[in-house]
């Protein structure tokens, strides 16, 4: 055991050798997500392979077709015939499970918008003036710099409301990652208007004489994920996610939800946060005493929603992963005949966070953690249980003229910061760390791996127990398909020291392990 103390008053205690074993994960079951009765899988590669699309097809047979990839994911799609039997389905993933630089074959899920639909009425509006818009307005009323990634139906970009605030960095103003074209206008005025709708509540022009207001000035950039029909499958958002990142945005607001964990949606998110993206995701409207995913991912900032009298909505996703709340019962926005429209969901309390967000970059320069911490530190208790409204109801006002403070966002607190450097040798190799906490009660702990490129590093951590992780029994994880690995956790257990695994996929190399506590 070799010692680390002189890191920090406790550091890191030591790091052991461990075995390498891999887990990869696969299922035949699922529906199909393309429209079609056609399933589709997606095949996640390791890094180290500079063509994964290529990678795969060598193990494709029969109809089995590989009809896309992410290459910043390292991820490929792969449809079987739709007359596939359960057994060619089986023998699909056992076969491409066994390839050596496979990391995992999932269900290409598919996703929908996070709306609750009711009996559409024109009103005035309630939500910028619930979360204390005006107060905030009195400062600033947005900047164009700052973009929001609106990863959701087509967004009707000419609606005179929306017009002069979207993202014109990019032509027609985003992508269409569901036909695969460079125009993400709506395919059906009567059908997709959750993009618009959506788009309005965060960013519908404000101060501009007509119409609506959003919460902010920002600018809208529209990757369109889901289709007319409401719905969309997991690499067709996460394509979304990674370009909208590339493409700079400083948010991305996901206003959609279902399925369960998938990896390659959870790099996707990874992807953008370790890109300085904040990632706001709707809680889901299932009523249940659980968060949906994407917003379930540690990744994403999770928003339940409110009522107008502050109480929890009856359909709303509520659970320890709420982080905030917002107002998302009969939400006027804007419509895709032009016009303005209620309809209430998550999906509406979502880009009130989003907004007020990028309200707050236009008067706070702040890293995204900084950020996140910031809408939190800076919410408004409503008189709701943790898991309910999690740091509390956002509120502009506060946000925009609250001085950020020192450490992690804004809210006073402290952070301490520990490193160490170590190599791995092959892909049968990993390092067991120990750190001992410096807070007695952190409010969240930051695990960073840096790794070489040319290998394929992942990253473990287990709270709360005397065992370090292995590859197959762990707490938290990180897993993509290069040597970038990030895991927070909120609230830590500090019962026991923090145990951390760094192990090779494939390949060798030195890497950096930084552990950030908050206060």
């Amino acid at each position: 055991m070799r010692d680390n103390t002189s890191l920090t008053r406790r550091g890191f205690l030591g790091a052991t050798a461990a075995a390498s074993t891999v887990a990869l994960v696969g299922t035949a079951s699922g529906a199909p997500s393309n429209g079609t009765d056609r399933r589709e899988y997606i095949v996640g590669v390791t890094g180290t392979k500079s063509d994964p699309k290529g990678y795969v097809k060598q193990f494709l047979k029969g109809g089995e077709e590989a009809v896309g990839a992410n290459q910043t994911l390292n991820a490929v799609v792969v449809g079987l015939p739709e007359n596939a039997t359960e057994p060619a389905h089986e023998n699909f993933v056992e076969r491409l499970e066994s390839a050596d630089s496979v990391k995992y074959v999932e269900d290409n899920e598919t996703l929908t918008a996070q709306v609750v639909p009711n009996d559409p009425r024109y009103g005035d509006q309630y939500a910028d003036q619930q979360v204390n818009a005006p107060e905030a307005w009195d400062t600033t009323f947005g900047d164009a710099s700052v973009s929001i990634g609106v990863v959701d139906q087509g967004v009707k970009y000419d609606h005179p409301d929306l017009d002069g605030n979207m993202d014109g960095s990019v032509s027609n103003y985003g992508y269409d990652f569901v036909d695969d074209d460079p125009d993400p206008y709506p395919d059906s005025m009567s059908n997709e208007y959750h993009g618009t709708h959506v788009s309005g509540i965060a960013a519908a022009e404000t101060d501009n004489g007509e119409g609506v207001t959003g919460i902010g000035n920002s600018s809208v950039l529209s990757g369109r994920a889901l289709s007319e029909e409401g719905s969309g499958s997991t690499s067709d958002i996460a394509d979304a996610i990674t370009w909208a990142t590339d493409q700079g945005v400083a948010v991305i607001n996901m206003s959609l939800g279902g399925g369960g964990y998938t990896n390659t949606m959870k790099n996707a998110v990874s992807y953008a946060q370790d890109n300085g993206v904040l990632v706001v995701a709707a809680a889901g409207n299932d009523g249940q005493s659980s968060v949906s995913y994407p917003a379930a991912y540690s990744e994403c900032l999770a928003v339940s929603a409110l009522d107008p009298d502050e109480t929890l909505a009856s359909y709303s996703n509520y659970g320890g992963d709420i982080e905030l709340a917002a107002p998302g019962t009969n939400v006027l926005s804007t419509w895709t005949d032009d016009g303005y429209d209620k309809i209430s969901g998550t999906s509406m309390a979502t880009p009130v966070v989003a907004g007020v967000a990028g309200l707050t970059l236009a008067q706070h320069d702040l890293t995204n953690a900084e950020l996140r911490s910031h809408l939190k530190s800076t919410a408004v208790d409503v008189g709701l249980s943790s898991d309910k409204q999690g740091s509390g109801r956002v509120d502009a006002g506060n946000a925009v003229n609250t001085d950020p403070g020192s450490g992690d966002g804004g809210d006073g607190g402290s952070s301490t910061t520990s490193s160490v450097s170590d190599s791995l040798s092959s892909y049968a190799d990993s390092d067991c760390w120990t750190y001992g906490f410096e807070y007695s009660s952190p409010s969240k702990v930051v695990i960073e791996l840096d790794g070489p490129s040319d290998a394929d590093f992942d990253l473990y951590a287990n709270t709360g127990e005397s065992a370090c992780p292995t590859t197959s029994g762990y707490d938290y994880r990180s897993w993509t398909t290069d040597s970038q690995e990030t895991i927070t956790i909120d609230n830590p257990d500090t019962s026991t020291d923090l145990h951390v695994l760094a192990d090779s996929y494939s390949g060798s190399g030195s890497y950096t392990l930084t552990i950030t506590e908050y206060q």
